[in-house]
């Protein structure tokens, strides 16, 4: 039997997104599928989800997109981080991590 996907916690897809451009540009469909595949399966990004964090991201400065061909020569709209994205990464990327260390702390109490 497959296993079900994981629904993403509130607030965490556009952290994903960010740190997935962070490492280099990509399409929508390249940002799903890298997700699924740095998570190995666990998130799996629909674009009924995607789409709209890209349009808030772009909004509120943290990303930004140009036109570019992909490479089978189709036009795909590719995003970017920006200074402030980078700048955002890095804040919540540190306050997950005292999250997650909590939450550990507390799964682990005897």
């Amino acid at each position: 039997m497959p296993e079900k996907s994981a629904s993403l916690v509130q607030g965490t897809l556009d952290m994903l997104i960010l740190k997935t451009i962070d490492l280099e540009p990509l399409h929508g469909y390249g940002i799903a599928l890298r997700i699924e595949q740095m998570s190995r399966g666990v998130f799996r990004v629909n674009p009924g989800s995607l789409f709209p964090a890209f349009r808030r991201l772009e909004r509120s400065g943290l990303l930004r997109g140009e036109w570019r061909s992909t490479e089978n020569n189709r036009r795909a709209k590719y995003y970017l981080l920006t200074e402030r994205g980078r700048k955002a990464l890095k804040s919540e990327t540190r306050e997950w991590s005292k999250q997650i260390a909590a939450i550990a702390r507390i799964l682990e109490a005897t």
